[in-house]
């Protein structure tokens, strides 16, 4: 366990010995070790720390366990114990996790030593690109599938921020999206990394999405773990705001997706959830679209007065049908929860996230003024 000169603990390792390996790619290990004589299961980078073996012991950072924390009961191998890592040549000089005992170079896409670097030096505007903006990771799924339900050779781009995980291969969702060819091509920016392309920050991502991916579509959220402290201001969803403003800057369709649910205890979270209140009516400086799911419903009237109460009414917002979500995750074996609940039990939180997909497509198929704004009325 480490502790710093003020005595603050600030962060717990152990050591373990992996018992076996459970499920592995090019840039992850799952694992089991043993900690003490109990078993534990473990992530592990090889681009990191190096391929681990059964029998290897290994230092392991248990904090967020040991603090009951989300990470889905995982540790994570810091390093080998008992043998040096190898030495290999490692292209790029941004480095990311800087100026922490883990820090490493990448070559990012805009650095003048990447292949890429005068074709995003060339960027001059997303020139009217959908970028759909989400806050939780589960909003990749319902609305990658409602776009790809109606046009499904179209090619979309995933940017994953630093909002929370920072390794791309932490998430299992990415790398099945991938797989199935839903993903054209990954980006990760700022300290996130291991994307088919990474980027320095927002822009020169959403730059690099267009010239070097060839994006149609262009989907941002932070990876998996969101974090909150239940106040107004702290939570890392916050950064919905600022690549909103990125993204009409740079010439794009910014189209924020709010998180609303109906199934969540916490007061502050129904209806619209307070983070998407704040960030959205109170510190989007963009004009963003937002589309809501046309219920028939009381649901409607909890939304319309959060709308006006929290003003989220300055945006251009829509009432779009939501599409067959359920069969769409059966079809392509994708079930996803968010915060433990699956569609069945949150339906509104996945319909939002797909109707903003319908909206993107709506919007590349210029069929926007033929959408029903909200509060008009029909006939």
């Amino acid at each position: 366990m480490a502790k710093s000169k003020r005595g603050e603990y600030m962060f717990q390792y152990e050591e373990g010995s992996v018992q076996r390996i459970t499920r592995e790619g090019d840039d992850f290990q799952e694992v089991v070790v043993l900690i003490e004589g109990e078993e534990a299961k473990a992530f592990s980078y090889p681009h990191l720390t190096g391929r681990v073996q059964p029998g290897e012991r290994v230092w392991l950072n248990t904090t967020a366990v040991r603090l009951g924390l989300g990470t889905g009961g995982y540790h994570f191998v810091m390093a080998k114990c008992d043998r040096k890592q190898e030495k290999g040549e490692q292209p790029g000089h941004i480095m990311k996790l800087r100026y922490t005992p883990w820090q490493f170079p990448v070559l990012a896409v805009e650095e003048e030593a990447s292949p890429h670097h005068s074709t995003v030096n060339s960027f001059t505007s997303l020139e009217g690109i959908p970028v759909l903006v989400g806050t939780l990771h589960s909003m990749v799924v319902p609305a990658l599938l409602a776009f790809h339900g109606y046009s499904p050779r179209r090619r979309v781009v995933y940017i994953m921020t630093d909002g929370a995980a920072l390794p791309l291969s932490f998430s299992d969702t990415v790398r099945r999206l991938k797989a199935k060819g839903l993903f054209a091509a990954t980006i990760t920016c700022g300290h996130a990394f291991g994307g088919d392309l990474e980027a320095v920050n927002i822009y020169s991502a959403l730059a690099a999405a267009k010239t070097v991916a060839g994006a149609e579509l262009i989907i941002v959220t932070m990876g998996p773990g969101i974090v909150g402290t239940g106040t107004k201001y702290g939570f890392s969803g916050i950064e919905q705001a600022y690549i909103l403003e990125a993204v009409q800057r740079l010439g794009g369709y910014p189209i924020a997706i709010p998180r609303i649910s109906f199934a969540d205890s916490r007061a502050r979270h129904r209806g619209i959830s307070h983070h998407s209140r704040t960030a959205l009516g109170e510190l989007t400086f963009a004009t963003a679209l937002i589309a809501l799911p046309d219920w028939k419903d009381e649901r409607m009237e909890i939304l319309a007065r959060q709308i006006e109460e929290s003003g989220l009414a300055k945006h251009h917002l829509y009432q779009l049908e939501v599409p067959a979500l359920s069969a769409l995750m059966d079809a392509y074996d994708l079930p996803v929860k968010t915060m433990g609940r699956s569609y069945h039990e949150d339906p509104a939180f996945f319909e939002t996230a797909a109707v903003a997909g319908v909206l993107a497509l709506n919007l590349l198929g210029g069929e926007l003024g033929n959408l029903r704004n909200w509060g008009r009325e029909e006939g």
